[in-house]
């Protein structure tokens, strides 16, 4: 294909010139097909140009407005959860402040019961070690060293020289609201444990004995006599043992168990001697009471004298006895 600048020889003027193809064409009256099919195809690439840029161009505005539309909705949907987390954030920190709070008073109470629990154990180490003091007063009588476990001492008469002699009595000191089987119990595990046949166990005050202990101070279990007592009775009652232990010893551990008429006695005496107690505290009391009482009338009576003496006219004088 010859395009529009192709020049040919004019057959006008046979060559003497030269003419483009165009003008010659045009000169002629016939329309350049070519030039016309080439400027509409550049009018159509111009027109779909401009179409595809309108479109391009509308389809962008579409993206445009979809993203700034999805854009909205989910910032709309993060802020609501942003919003319930917030609340759960504050709600979670009001929890774990409480629980902080919670674990504060707890840290705070523990120290004051731990505190409370040391004073128990130093008021227990202090009972056992005054317990041991006051035992070592006792004449002819033998006191061990603190005990490491098993019971707190151990007990014992002494012979002539002076040496601990048998049986044994393991001492366990009790200062608690009330005294229950249960240390009964460990008492006696503790007492075969060491193989001492005679276990006592002391409480602080006589309060602290249940009745039965009260009733049956003097008794046997588990092959172990258990002897039930307090710190202020202790004393009198190994006076009241003594002469039993000397026939265990001469007969043997087991001579009480052959003789249950002389554990009966045993246990009556200190029933006896109990209410003996009993009735001297009452009439410690009573003589106390009648001391106080005389006191407050011999002042009573006191006053009632000298208001009379302050009463008497001055012109007047008492009556005096005339001797001989």
């Amino acid at each position: 294909m010859h395009t529009s600048t192709e020049t040919i020889d004019c057959p006008l003027c046979l060559g003497v010139g030269s003419l483009k193809r165009s003008e010659i064409l045009d000169r002629l009256g016939v329309k350049d097909l070519a030039r016309v099919a080439q400027l509409s195809a550049e009018e159509v690439f111009g027109l779909l140009q401009r179409k595809h840029s309108e479109d391009s161009q509308h389809v962008w505005a579409r993206f445009d407005s979809e993203l700034t539309k999805r854009t909205a909705e989910i910032e709309l949907r993060h802020r609501s959860e942003i919003q319930s987390l917030t609340v759960q954030n504050t709600t979670l920190t009001c929890r774990v402040e409480d629980q902080l709070r919670d674990f504060a008073e707890l840290r705070e109470r523990n120290q004051k019961l731990e505190a409370e629990m040391s004073k128990a154990a130093r008021r227990g180490k202090l009972e056992e070690l005054s317990f041991e003091d006051e035992a070592r007063t006792w004449a002819g009588i033998a006191v061990s060293e603190k005990l490491p476990r098993n019971g707190d001492f151990i007990l014992a008469y002494r012979d002539s020289s002076g040496a601990p002699v048998e049986p044994r009595m393991l001492i366990d000191n009790k200062d608690k609201a009330i005294v229950g089987e249960n240390d009964i119990d460990k008492l006696v595990r503790d007492a075969r444990d060491r193989s001492i046949p005679v276990a006592v166990l002391v409480s602080r005050t006589e309060d602290q004995l249940r009745q039965v202990d009260k009733e049956g101070r003097w008794s046997r279990k588990d092959g172990v006599w258990i002897l039930r007592t307090t710190r202020q009775w202790f004393p009198r009652d190994l006076d009241v043992l003594k002469p039993l232990f000397e026939r265990m010893r001469l007969h043997g551990a087991d001579f009480l168990e052959k003789n249950a008429a002389i554990a009966d006695e045993v246990r009556r005496t200190f029933a006896d001697l109990d209410r003996i107690d009993s009735e001297l505290r009452k009439a410690t009391k009573a003589i106390s009471s009648a001391s106080g009482l005389v006191t407050k009338y011999r002042g009573r009576l006191q006053e009632l004298c000298d208001g009379v003496g302050r009463k008497m006219p001055s012109g007047c004088e008492l009556p005096t006895a005339r001797i001989g």
